[in-house]
């Protein structure tokens, strides 16, 4: 496994941890910790966008090539899906109080 697969694993796993965050978040928004679950999955979330964007233009060939640009790819966008969600949870948890 090369250092472009492992990068864009890495980065799937934080955005898919923001999306899984922020869903709590969003499912418990009375919740007192539900803002601390919003905040660290947008957090997680960006992260994973920011690493997999990276893997993504460091990738030499296309998909398939086993340079991480697929998932790469991926990676940013779930990471976008999770910032969507822990956005929603941080503006819910908010409002509620």
């Amino acid at each position: 496994m090369g250092p472009g697969r492992i990068g864009a694993s890495a980065a799937g796993v934080m955005a898919l941890t923001g999306v899984v965050l922020g869903g709590l978040a969003l499912y418990r928004s009375g919740s007192g910790t539900a803002q601390r679950r919003a905040v660290t999955g947008l957090g997680l979330a960006l992260l994973g966008i920011i690493v997999g964007g990276l893997v993504a233009l460091t990738a030499d060939g296309g998909v398939g090539t086993g340079n991480g640009l697929g998932g790469g790819v991926v990676a940013v966008v779930v990471g976008l899906i999770g910032v969507v969600i822990a956005g929603l949870a941080l503006a819910r948890s908010r409002r509620t109080g």
